[in-house]
């Protein structure tokens, strides 16, 4: 009889490759590995090949990189969201991704069961879980390393056991993920927010102390939204990201150290590196400023945040956030025009903007030669604004204030 399917999230590191012989022996399934390529830029050749030497039955690679960028990356370029305000969300906005993709490889292969290899601990667990629920809530989710609850030492013990190369060993022990958007590091000595991170947590971006002493200038072109050029030149997204990645990243530009708020109620120190994300949201930021009206911004704020929240609680595929992104498509039908920023030393300053839909009139805005503004009806327009503050003050905040009584939540413990 043959022996049930399981299509496993693969990128051939520790967790997952020690997964593939662990579901094996403890689920007795044939496993098939899944690798979606983001731009992680590993070798997948040698991935599919470390899979099928590991145990599986199948090796599945799947170029996804501009489905990434069109579907997750840039709506949520446009929609603004850095989870609290620092985190570009590079992994979070992968992981909607990846599980449509092994749900439909699933579909495909006739498999009863998906598989990842987050911990019990962390946000992809969810991510990965309610994606599949979502979409295909009759497939078995397995996660061997919340199961398993072994250290890092212990499994790699497991791995030496069975024969498995890793890349981690028990002094390095990082976990790193990555894809075009950005790149995560956590664990080992970043454990420790105290402890500045070392100079081998980083691989995308050179040291700001030690960058280049003459800033790059560079121009970015958006058209609803979303980058199109790149110093005037016509750029696909995949390359546009990657070149802004290059040159931020050799500027120093893209660091961030973030102990941020995990949905599983526990704090968590992560390191990113993201140069075109950090590029590319203060762009559009500032593009946003010339042709967005103070009721939009200030509404945006909101928006973003609420998305930010969304994509990193893992739903993505909510009813909730597909409305919110209608209202930011219908934003971005103006937020089109050019953006010159200036790299240096890990800093990214504005220098220029302008926009065929641009809500600033210099004709307005000026003190010169020129001036348009309507100075004669700013008396009347200062009397209407100011008339509820009038009235209140009026009639309550002038006159002698009554004693205020507290409210209270919990009732009195005098019975009395």
């Amino acid at each position: 009889m043959a022996r049930e399917k399981v299509i496993l999230a693969y990128s051939g590191g520790l967790d997952t490759s020690v997964a593939v012989k662990w579901i094996n022996e403890t689920y007795n399934m044939d496993v098939i590995t899944f690798t979606c390529d983001l731009g992680q830029g590993r070798e997948l050749e040698a991935i599919k090949e470390k899979a099928i030497k590991t145990g599986a039955v199948d090796a599945i690679i799947e170029d996804a990189r501009n489905m990434f960028v069109d579907n997750f990356v840039w709506p949520s370029l446009m929609a603004g969201t850095m989870y609290e305000g620092k985190y570009p969300l590079a992994t979070a906005l992968g992981r909607p991704l990846i599980a449509w993709r092994m749900v439909e490889a699933a579909k495909e292969h006739g498999a009863t069961a998906v598989a990842h290899g987050c911990t019990g601990k962390g946000n992809d667990q969810v991510r990965f879980d309610v994606s599949v629920q979502t979409l295909a809530p009759h497939l078995k989710v397995i996660a061997p390393v919340r199961e398993w609850k072994w250290t890092r030492t212990e499994e790699l013990e497991f791995a030496r056991k069975h024969g498995i190369e890793v890349d981690a060993t028990k002094q390095s022990i990082y976990s790193v993920d990555q894809n075009l958007w950005g790149r995560s590091v956590e664990a080992g000595i970043l454990e420790n927010p105290w402890i500045a991170p070392p100079a081998d947590a980083y691989k995308w971006t050179a040291d700001p102390l030690t960058a280049p002493d003459e800033p790059v200038e560079l121009t970015i072109e958006f058209d609803q939204g979303r980058p199109t050029h790149l110093d005037g030149e016509p750029l696909d997204a995949v390359p546009l990201i990657e070149k802004l990645n290059e040159v931020g990243g050799a500027n120093g530009v893209g660091r961030i150290d973030h102990v941020e708020n995990r949905l599983v109620g526990i704090k968590s120190r992560e390191i990113y590196e993201a140069p075109a994300a950090v590029i590319l949201h203060r762009a559009h930021k500032e593009l946003e400023f010339l042709t967005l009206s103070r009721q939009a911004q200030r509404f945006n704020t909101y928006v973003s945040q609420t998305c930010a929240d969304i994509i990193y609680d893992g739903l993505w595929f909510s009813a909730f956030h597909k409305a919110l992104m209608a209202y930011v498509s219908e934003t971005q039908r103006f937020v089109s025009g050019h953006v010159r920023v200036q790299l240096h030393k890990g800093n990214i300053t504005v220098t220029g903007m302008k926009s065929d839909y641009s809500l600033y009139s210099e004709e307005l805005a000026t003190y010169e030669e020129g001036d348009k503004f309507p100075h004669e009806t700013a008396v009347g327009f200062i009397k209407i604004h100011g008339l509820s503050q009038q009235t209140q003050a009026r009639q309550q905040l002038l006159k002698e204030e009554p004693s205020m009584r507290p409210a209270r939540i919990m009732p009195s413990s005098d019975n009395s």
